[in-house]
């Protein structure tokens, strides 16, 4: 397949999936090697982020997607009905950070770090598509183990979990000397 009829099928199954599409599935649809359709996909992001164009194409660890640029969420609203958009509050922010970092990871867990149940904020990150069931752990009960989808990478901006940033030791340190702390005072009340 030549190279302009190549991108212009990509494009037309990115375009057609709207979510996600993993790289070996376009691979195997355009007759190429997955190496091959990656340097293909890569340079038509290039191209897109290089013109004036409303669309991009991001990848997501080994998926790429084709969406609209940030910058045209103005024009858009002017013609759909604005969407309404999930605000995370202080404690599903937290609830977040938490299984980002440890995933997978079961409730029980989760709440055993933040110190209360969690039930509320697990449930609703999963509703918003952010937090998503990855399977059960071999354990009595088989607890739920839980962790970030490519919706969470694809809010957060990053490709893949390589691209959290990596907290501070010095500062973990203090919040542990600091949680001790309080933990002292309690004990002593």
């Amino acid at each position: 397949m030549e190279r302009k009829k190549t991108e212009a099928a990509i494009e037309a199954i990115l375009f057609t999936m709207g979510d996600s599409v993993e790289l070996q599935k376009i691979a195997k649809a355009v007759g190429h090697d997955e190496e091959t359709t990656r340097k293909i996909l890569r340079a038509m992001a290039d191209n897109y982020q290089a013109e004036d164009r409303g669309i991009q194409i991001i990848e997501l660890e080994d998926s790429f997607q084709l969406c609209t640029k940030k910058e045209m969420y103005e024009y858009l609203i002017q013609v759909a009905k604005q969407p309404k958009k999930a605000v995370l509050t202080d404690v599903a922010l937290e609830t977040l950070s938490i299984i980002a970092y440890k995933q997978p990871i079961t409730k029980a867990e989760i709440e055993k770090i933040r110190g209360v149940k969690s039930d509320h904020a697990v449930n609703k990150l999963v509703e918003y598509n952010l937090v998503a069931e990855l399977g059960r752990m071999d354990a009595p009960g088989k607890p739920i183990l839980f962790g970030t989808t490519e919706e969470f990478l694809r809010n957060f901006g990053v490709q893949s979990l390589d691209e959290l940033p990596v907290p501070n030791p010095v500062r973990v340190e203090d919040f542990k000397a600091e949680a001790e702390e309080e933990i002292q005072l309690r004990l002593n009340i």
